[in-house]
């Protein structure tokens, strides 16, 4: 099977990766809950879905997403939106202090403290998949999540899986 990593950083790459969940969902017949009432195929790792969501034991499909912003506020949105159900709590990683629209501070110093354990669970995500083909990362060229925080850990990702492909959507 081959899948695929969806990386949403800072409050732009947040609000496109919500946007882009529920579309998804729409598209394939998934609920808001992760179920998904046609399918046939429970457990068959075939189906084109499976690229970007894992399937959990009792049937619920769940996105192979990470997301993650410096400030709680837009991740807090995820967490009580319509999908909220969607997504595995570990799965959304928000700190307490954002980075003030500065490269610097994303980067440098507010942004290392999150990258270990964004990192971790990009990690743990990676290991559930059997193909791993790379990874989407939404994100902005503005602010200090989306510009700096997303340089750092294009960086990391680049030393951790340098050969899977990491296509960058800004």
């Amino acid at each position: 099977m081959r899948e695929v990593i969806s990386i949403h950083v800072g409050q732009a790459g947040c609000q496109m990766g919500n946007a882009c969940w529920e579309l998804y969902c729409l598209e394939h017949g998934i609920q808001p809950d992760g179920l998904m009432p046609s399918d046939a195929s429970v457990g068959v790792e075939d189906s084109s879905y499976n690229t970007f969501f894992s399937e959990t034991g009792n049937g619920r499909h769940v996105p192979r997403a990470v997301f993650v912003d410096l400030e709680p506020s837009v991740i807090d949105e995820i967490r009580r939106g319509a999908y909220r159900s969607l997504f595995h709590p570990d799965q959304l990683i928000s700190g307490k202090e954002d980075a003030a629209n500065n490269y610097a501070r994303g980067h440098y110093t507010v942004g290392r403290e999150k990258i270990d354990g964004t990192l971790d669970r990009i990690r743990r995500t990676a290991d559930n998949c059997s193909g791993l083909q790379g990874f989407l990362i939404f994100h902005s060229f503005g602010g200090g999540t989306g510009s700096g925080f997303a340089s750092l850990l294009m960086e990391r990702l680049s030393v951790d899986y340098g050969k899977k492909s990491k296509l960058e959507f800004a």
